[in-house]
């Protein structure tokens, strides 16, 4: 009888239990029906993933927006998987039509898991579950024929977010990038490859078929996809990975285009963006992806061009010309100006005394750049809009002549 009643008593917990919940391995991911984040239940919150999926579920209900999800944004601090309950979902060619829908929340909670990809040999067979789930919940959205719930559209956004928003590895510091010699060359520097690409990979084709698909719908997905969400899409534009610029570029291109109430909000993000890299910092990976997404975007803009636009081009285009490192981005800047002229034939004044303003002066092959920007833009230029800077322009090109450098004096 004692011993009924001691064992009805709370025991403390045990050394051993405590120690797995504290383990760097982390969290046992048993996705289910709730929509919490399976991630969410840290190691240093020594929850169980249930207790946190249900938290999450109540934390959730009635917002709106999914682009800050609980839980952390890096890769791997808090978010290591132990392998012994990770284990995959039935695929959906194996249930019936009726129950598709609920499995493919379940998938989408279950991939909201982040793994540590600084170790190559952990957690592989979880790893590679989670990609295959991945992989099908691309072919499910590609293959969809029916519209999206709100329901799919937040979890969507919400492992999205759980899988791509973190914070970029920093190789080089902006005060460090602004003292660096003359010559030196940012595309000789090897570029930092992200460790989690198998991962990213997947969950980024997913974003973009998800964005691109008929089935979402614009007006209910913007709740989703919001400012927020849109802002941190461009902070990711600074990673040193080209595939996952790639990536960006083409998905926010997607993204101006699907969400028309979202597009004066990017072109202003995009423009202090620019802001940043030209009067402070002079870093940024991204600014020729940037560029290319404005070139279609200029060429899309309709006559006559709005102030707005017009102010576009001289605070942030033109001035594009002074950072050091111009070459990385000088082709996708080019086409840009070049849009403008041939939109407005008006502006080539004000493009040509933009250029001779940023002229270099001791960085010969910068200079050749320009002249050839230059000649471009005068193709576009009228003969009116020539005169009233042709004094300026051939006292440039005189000094140019005089160059000691044989490319300048040839261009």
């Amino acid at each position: 009888m004692i011993k009924q009643i001691l064992g009805k008593l709370p025991r403390k917990p045990s050394s051993k239990s405590s120690t797995a919940a504290d383990s760097p391995d982390g969290l046992i991911a048993s996705p289910g029906p709730t929509a919490g984040l399976p991630h969410a239940a840290s190691s240093s919150s020594g929850r169980t993933p249930n207790s946190t999926s249900a938290a999450a579920g109540k934390s959730s209900h009635g917002k709106k927006s999914s682009s800050q999800p609980a839980g952390s944004n890096g890769h791997g601090s808090a978010a290591a998987v132990q392998t012994l309950v990770y284990e995959p979902l039935p695929i959906f060619r194996d249930v019936p039509s009726s129950e598709k829908p609920s499995l493919f929340l379940k998938k989408m909670v279950m991939c909201c898991v982040v793994f540590d990809f600084t170790d190559p040999t952990k957690n592989l067979r979880a790893k590679e579950v989670k990609r295959q789930t991945l992989l099908e919940l691309v072919d499910y959205v590609a293959t969809a024929t029916t519209k999206f719930t709100e329901a799919a559209m937040q979890e969507a956004t919400r492992m999205v977010a759980a899988n791509l928003f973190r914070t970029l590895p920093s190789s080089m510091s902006d005060s460090t990038f602004r003292g660096l010699p003359e010559g030196f060359d940012a595309e000789e520097e090897e570029p930092a490859m992200e460790p989690a690409w198998p991962h990213l990979q997947v969950v980024y084709e997913f974003l973009l078929r998800f964005v691109a698909s008929s089935e979402t719908d614009a007006k209910l997905a913007k709740r989703y996809i919001d400012h927020s969400f849109v802002l941190r899409l461009l902070d990711l534009f600074d990673s040193e990975d080209q595939r996952e610029r790639e990536y960006l570029k083409t998905i926010l291109h997607r993204v101006y285009g699907k969400f028309m109430v979202h597009r004066p909000f990017i072109r202003k993000a995009i423009n202090n963006i620019f802001y940043r890299f030209i009067f402070e910092t002079e870093k940024h990976n991204g600014i020729a992806e940037l560029l290319e997404i404005l070139g279609s975007i200029i060429n899309g803009f309709a006559l006559p061009l709005k102030e707005e636009h017009k102010l576009f081009l001289v605070r942030a285009l033109i001035p594009l010309h002074k950072p050091k490192c111009v070459a990385l981005y000088h082709q996708q800047l080019s086409y840009c100006i070049t849009q403008f002229v041939e939109k407005d034939f008006k502006l080539a004044d004000t493009v040509i005394r933009g250029l001779m303003k940023y002229w270099p002066i001791t960085n010969s092959s910068k200079e050749v750049m320009f002249l050839g920007e230059l000649e471009e833009v005068l193709e576009a230029t009228q003969l009116a809009e020539f005169q009233r800077c042709m004094v300026p322009l051939f006292r440039q090109i005189g000094r140019c002549l005089n160059s000691s450098h044989f490319q300048v004096v040839n261009s």
